[in-house]
């Protein structure tokens, strides 16, 4: 009998590609022969994010050209929007298996799926409110080349802070984390696969807590594993503490960046906001970090047009950022999302939205000062040696070879050569690189020493 096949796309976050992953390793594991979307398959899974309008908008331009571009496949559309909104996909026509952020771990739908094709499609998605389990997520199969450099690893999953703009909880329900053992295990068996890198993700990994296990006594424990690096994909402000601080500064291991999101500059947006901290103590953390750690690179994510945020607010979160050790920003426009308490605001004109052109020049103000933070942080390592993983992504330019990778604090470097073999060998290794120059992307230009 010949093997389903199946392939896979991700939409959204880290911690959907340690899950999609999974779950193609679960399907492999029972026999499923693993495809690439390019070459179609049985199954084509689409893994889905609902963070904002835009990301809604963008899964449903997927699934539309998938479906026309392999109508002989079965759809299945999982994770965060379908388990928002199952019933806006259902209406898709093409659509065969719609399953939320618990379900879609459970194999049986997909054989379900392309051994009975419904006229409608089948949907099953557990409310969040009763989402107890929690489901390992891991990037064994990430890579479809021999090269394996980082591979992302769920440790936690959900999330009880309650920030009123935030879907979360309704999507993937309260925080739980997954056991230490299973961790370690699966890291061990990830280093012991060839991957240099291990990406812990989670929806609030600073929050992990098993058993009376914290994220730090997590940390110590997989610093003893064979693995060149070990990095956190994002981390609460609170969660920057001096325990962590003083882990990663006395540690080979763990590499010195921090995803830190901020979400906004003024004290009383953040109040608005529901976050667990105000200015005072973002600023101490971060001073903190980089004090204490050698080359810490810090990124924040940024938000702009939170409704009700006046210009003097906005004026505020420019002046803070500006006075911030920050290493990038990534900046994105509020997203008023149903179910929230932000949207119940709105509706009962409690708070009041910000107009979209001055939405739109809020953004582009925050995002020329995020390039501006980023090239002057990149511009202290020129002339200096780093260490560089660098990955299998290559482009060939008239008759130069290019091979990128990333240091430890994470800054993106390039390296150039019309050696096509020497640029080969690079892929999947770390090697010694003296940065020559910043380009025009605010990429770092390197020559390999060693």
């Amino acid at each position: 009998m010949q093997r389903k096949s199946v392939a896979a796309v991700t939409l959204g976050c880290k911690l959907n590609y340690a899950e999609t992953s999974a779950i193609l390793d679960t399907l492999s594991q029972k026999g499923w022969q693993l495809s690439t979307i390019e070459d179609g398959a049985d199954l084509l899974l689409i893994h889905t994010c609902a963070v904002t309008q835009q990301a809604e908008k963008k899964c449903r331009q997927k699934i539309r050209s998938l479906i026309k571009k392999h109508p002989t496949s079965s759809i299945a559309v999982i994770g965060c929007y379908a388990q928002l909104h199952p019933e806006t996909l259902s209406d898709i026509e093409g659509v065969d298996l719609i399953l939320g952020s618990n379900d879609k771990f459970e194999m049986s739908w997909y054989d379900c799926c392309v051994e009975k094709k419904q006229q409608h499609p089948l949907v099953n998605v557990t409310p969040a409110h009763l989402l107890d389990e929690i489901h390992a997520g891991y990037s064994l199969r990430a890579s479809a080349s021999n090269e394996r450099t980082r591979a992302f690893l769920k440790i936690q999953d959900g999330c009880d802070y309650g920030c009123s703009y935030c879907t979360i909880p309704l999507i993937r329900g309260r925080s739980r984390s997954l056991p230490v053992a299973a961790i370690v295990e699966r890291a061990a068996l990830l280093a012991a696969s060839g991957y240099r890198e291990i990406v812990l993700t989670g929806v609030n990994t600073g929050d992990y807590n098993a058993d009376g296990i914290t994220l730090c006594d997590l940390l110590r424990q997989l610093e003893q594993l064979p693995i060149s690096r070990i990095r956190l994909s994002s981390i609460e402000p609170e969660m920057v503490n001096d325990e962590l601080i003083s882990l990663v500064a006395g540690s080979k291991t763990l590499v010195p960046h921090f995803h830190i999101p901020l979400q906004n500059g003024s004290d009383a947006v953040l109040k608005a906001m529901r976050r667990r901290y105000d200015t005072v103590l973002y600023r101490k953390n971060v001073f903190a970090a980089v004090a204490q750690i050698p080359d810490c690179a810090i990124g924040a994510d940024v938000m702009v047009g939170f409704p009700g945020e006046t210009e003097d607010d906005f004026l505020q979160m420019c002046r803070f950022i500006e006075e911030l050790p920050l290493a990038y920003l990534h900046v994105f426009s509020c997203s008023v999302r149903p179910g929230t308490s932000l949207a119940r605001q709105i509706e009962a004109r409690e708070r009041q939205p910000v107009a979209p052109d001055e939405i739109a020049r809020r953004y582009k103000r925050l995002v020329e000062l995020g390039a501006k933070k980023e090239a002057s942080f990149k511009a202290h390592s020129i002339g200096k040696e780093c260490v560089v993983l660098f990955e299998h992504s290559t482009s060939r330019k008239k008759g130069i070879e290019q091979c990128s990778g990333y240091t430890r604090n994470y800054q993106r470097v390039l390296v150039e050569s019309a050696d096509r073999q020497m640029i080969q060998a690079l892929h999947g290794e770390e090697r010694v690189v003296v940065i020559d120059s910043l380009d025009a992307d605010l990429n770092l230009q390197g020559r390999v020493l060693s």
